[in-house]
């Protein structure tokens, strides 16, 4: 996507903190679930300071109101098919460690329903009937999730699905059938589980197209076949995430599938199977989002919907299946509800539960930047810069999270706050990156890691070849695993950054194994290595193991909540570093979580940053 840069100059250093509290401090609406009866959605918004669940008329006739307690962090909402309750995750105080909560439509009988344990964490799932909402539920104790049926009435539950780290997708509608993915990371795949016998059986077996990674198990209307998202066969780049039909035999799925959907140039996002016997496809084309219905018979074409922002993260459709409310968000967008119509000519229309647009005039549009690693590996990424800047300019590298993330155009407050300083902000996919095949997103696992540290300096050298980036002021900048990349790069180059700051990422993998969620650290061993058996390996590839060699100046920021990864990770390298004589500032931000969701902290987090690269470079 390349588009035109809006007419601004760089704010000067005194109007700064006022671009940054526009930019940073923008509202967004996300998560959207139709009513049953079509006339609703419900959502959650961050208009208030924090995320909190709100429901509007589509009509546009009342305002919109709130659902959730002013002290709930929500995360998720889900309509129950006979529109009788909400049921919303609750991050409580930041933390990954979610409960289930339930509540009408007129906000009484609020109520916890599952996750009163602060060790559990619930994964969001979805209605099976009236008053019935299956889910995932990890204890905290182990690696292991199980799928848990919710009576919300009476907060009962009872378990459907034991054994290996369980998402669960769909249950059949007799209830003897539950789809759910199980695996680490990489190496996901649906099972079909027995409920009476509690048995489980791939529903592709791993030979097959799709066998060695699929998601988003659906059954069809008529209980024949199952429908499965899975990463079909294919070259570098081309091995994407496609839509596999399979057939429901006496016994179960037939473990073979016939592939519906499939694109060698764009992923499969999402999809939804439609009354008229089409299926509405989302498809991520190097980032974008492109909105398109085929055929299930046969996966062709029947119309393209456009959209008016470049990403789509999040949709619900009305009953009928015409009409997408979507979460669209663009580069200078935050994220907003549309209403989107799928059948006719009507243009896309904005819902008044979305909270009003920053201004536009400090941010720009990205250019999506393509080069190659030495090795001949095609890499990618979008590069954002400001209008007056004369290059070379001072530049930061913006390594996003994962590492199976994927740097895309949507919003980033951090982003055009840097740019509206005047940085130019390169935002790379490193090997490893989702959204281009699987076989480049798992080409950075276990051993193979350090091919996507070497991405890095072929980045910077890109960048400086190229005539973008002024030698001796780059700086580099990353959250989560960005974070630990960030920290990797000072390590390994101090001579290639002038500056770098990091959020909530890894400073040594094997406190990370040790400090993390047990299922998070059961799920990254395909990714890291074993924290056991590959002990040697993680060390090697620590930052906490080299921090001797880090030159330049260091902003560590880190939610105090996080147990994702651990807060103990930025705690640590700040004190090693600090002792070192190190020039090194730790920013805790109180009640946050992996992500930083209050908008002071978002505001307080971009200005921060900005102002330290600003120094610095």
């Amino acid at each position: 996507m390349a588009g035109p840069v809006t007419d601004l100059a760089p704010a000067a250093p005194a109007r700064l903190p006022a671009v940054v509290a526009s930019v940073a401090g923008a509202a967004g609406a996300w998560c959207p679930t139709v009513s049953p009866d079509g006339r609703q959605v419900a959502y959650v918004t961050d208009r208030s300071g924090i995320p909190r669940l709100e429901l509007v008329s589509l009509d546009g006739g009342d305002p919109p109101r709130v659902l959730s307690l002013p002290a709930q962090e929500v995360v998720s909402v889900a309509w129950s098919p006979d529109g009788a309750w909400l049921a919303y995750l609750v991050s409580p105080g930041g933390s990954i460690c979610a409960e289930l909560h339930v509540v009408r439509p007129d906000g009484s009988d609020a109520r916890r329903v599952a996750g009163a344990d602060p060790r559990a964490t619930v994964f969001a799932g979805l209605w099976t009937g009236p008053g019935s909402y299956l889910c995932s539920i990890a204890p905290g104790t182990g690696p292991d999730a199980d799928v848990v049926l919710v009576d919300v009435a009476t907060g009962t539950s009872r378990t459907l699905a034991r054994g290996g780290f369980l998402s669960v997708s769909a249950l059949s509608a007799d209830g003897r059938t539950l789809l759910a993915r199980r695996g680490p990371r990489g190496f996901r795949h649906v099972v079909a589980v027995d409920v009476a016998a509690g048995t489980q059986r791939p529903v592709l077996r791993p030979d097959a197209p799709g066998g060695i990674a699929s998601e988003d198990g659906r059954f069809a209307a008529d209980g024949r076949a199952v429908y499965l998202r899975a990463s079909l066969p294919g070259p570098l780049l081309a091995d994407r995430a496609g839509l596999v039909e399979v057939p429901l035999g006496p016994d179960g799925p037939v473990g073979e599938g016939r592939t519906v959907l499939y694109r060698a140039d764009a992923d499969l996002d999402g999809y939804a199977l439609r009354p008229d016997g089409t299926v509405l496809a989302v498809w991520n084309a190097g980032g974008e989002t492109e909105l398109a219905l085929h055929s299930l018979a046969d996966g062709a074409l029947v119309r393209r919907a456009p959209l008016p922002d470049a990403v789509l993260p999040g949709w619900s459709l009305t009953p009928d299946g015409r009409t997408m409310i979507a979460e669209l968000t663009g580069p200078t967008t935050p994220r907003a509800l549309w209403r989107v119509d799928l059948e006719g000519p009507a243009r896309p229309a904005r819902l008044p539960g979305s909270a009003r647009r920053p201004p536009a005039g400090r941010m720009v549009a990205p250019e999506r930047y393509e080069y190659r690693a030495p090795d001949g590996m095609p890499l990618s990424g979008w590069l954002y810069t400001p209008r007056d800047a004369h290059a070379p300019n001072r530049t930061v590298v913006s390594f996003h999270g994962g590492p199976e993330g994927q740097e895309r155009p949507s919003y980033s407050p951090l982003t055009q706050t840097l740019v509206a300083a005047g940085l130019t902000v390169f935002a790379p996919n490193v090997r490893g990156s989702g959204g281009f095949g699987r076989a480049f997103m798992t080409s950075d696992d276990g051993a193979a890691r350090e091919g996507s540290f070497e991405d890095v300096r072929t980045t910077v050298d890109e960048l400086v070849t190229a005539g973008i980036a002024a030698p001796g002021r780059i700086g580099a900048h990353g959250w989560s695993y960005g974070g630990y990349l960030t920290l990797v790069a000072l390590t390994r180059w101090p001579e290639l950054f002038a500056a770098g700051a990091t959020l909530a990422g890894m400073s040594d993998l094997r406190t990370f194994f040790a400090g993390t969620e047990p299922w998070m650290a059961a799920a990254s061993v395909t990714e890291y290595g074993d924290p056991v058996a590959d002990r040697d390996m993680l060390a090697a590839i620590s930052p906490m193991s080299a921090l001797d060699r880090v030159t330049a100046p260091l902003l560590l920021a880190h939610g105090d909540r996080d147990t994702n990864v651990p807060v103990a990770e930025s705690v640590q390298a700040h004190q090693e570093l600090v002792a070192r004589g190190a020039p090194c500032e730790l920013l805790l931000l109180p009640g946050e979580g992996h992500t930083v969701v209050g908008r002071d902290h978002l505001v307080e987090l971009s200005g921060r940053v900005t102002a330290w690269f600003d120094r610095w470079l």
